[in-house]
């Protein structure tokens, strides 16, 4: 009796696992789907409402869902509370926030280097700048989903065959 209530818990366990890795695999796409969201609407408040940066990214902050928006709520406390440069605040704000995302290394550097050009730049300069990072931010939303799609369904599965294969080995 203790045997089998042991192998469902391992088999329990290792199901969670499984379904833990699956789920950063479908949060990524999410996430970056708000980023780009996030960047479109900094781009027109920029643009059309001429609203000063920490303005913007305050507005946006309360538009966004987690952890998107608490981002853009500390680059906007970064921004109004310390004499920081935009590029400073905005690096900070992503390492700050880095750790609560499913993000991985390229897209720290897409937002990284769009961050050191933010704020520098006339409206339409800082356009362009917007555009091209939408149009990096693209092409890994496309790599997230291709991967999602590949894997997500496998990582679950491994998950729960990983726990019934240790369970059958145990007992």
């Amino acid at each position: 009796m203790l045997k089998i209530i042991g192998a469902i818990l391992i088999i329990l366990a290792t199901t969670w696992t499984g379904f833990e890795a699956a789920k950063q695999l479908s949060e990524r796409p999410r996430q970056l789907r708000a980023l780009k969201t996030a960047l479109q609407s900094l781009e027109a408040e920029i643009m059309y409402g001429h609203t000063p940066l920490h303005e913007a990214s305050r507005r946006l902050a309360a538009q966004l869902p987690r952890p998107i928006n608490d981002f853009f709520s500390i680059f906007s406390i970064k921004l109004t509370e310390s004499e920081t440069m935009v590029r400073d605040a905005w690096e900070g704000s992503l390492k700050e926030v880095w750790g609560q995302t499913a993000f991985k290394k390229n897209e720290f550097e897409i937002m990284k280097q769009f961050g050191e050009t933010l704020g520098r730049h006339d409206r339409l300069s800082q356009q362009k700048q917007i555009m091209l990072t939408l149009t990096h931010l693209e092409r890994e939303e496309s790599e997230a989903r291709e991967k999602q799609a590949r894997y997500e369904k496998m990582v679950k599965s491994i998950g729960f065959l990983a726990g019934l294969l240790l369970s059958i080995l145990l007992m």
